[in-house]
């Protein structure tokens, strides 16, 4: 049971990463039409506080899938432990 748990934590681990650097990504290129708006000097102002805001938005929803990975996590440690235990009932018969 131990092997399956650390198989849980792997692939918890690799999406939080993933789910990191895809945000990274989605930033940066999200960026590139405000760092553009931001050289015209009447712009300036109204794309900065778009890419803050786009920025903030971004970042909201990538958190919310590492919370929804970090639950998903918890449900398959109990769902596995569960599993385990009744297999260790089922051994004594």
């Amino acid at each position: 049971m131990t092997s399956i748990l650390k198989l849980k934590d792997l692939v918890q681990d690799l999406v939080d990463k993933g789910a990191t650097s895809v945000e990274q990504i989605h930033k940066a290129i999200a960026a590139m039409p405000f760092d553009a708006l931001e050289k015209i000097e009447p712009l300036e102002d109204a794309a900065k506080s778009g890419k803050e805001i786009q920025a903030n938005t971004i970042g909201g929803v990538y958190d919310i899938i590492r919370k929804v990975n970090k639950e998903v996590g918890k449900l398959a440690e109990e769902l596995l432990n569960g599993v385990g235990s009744i297999k260790d009932d089922s051994e004594n018969y």
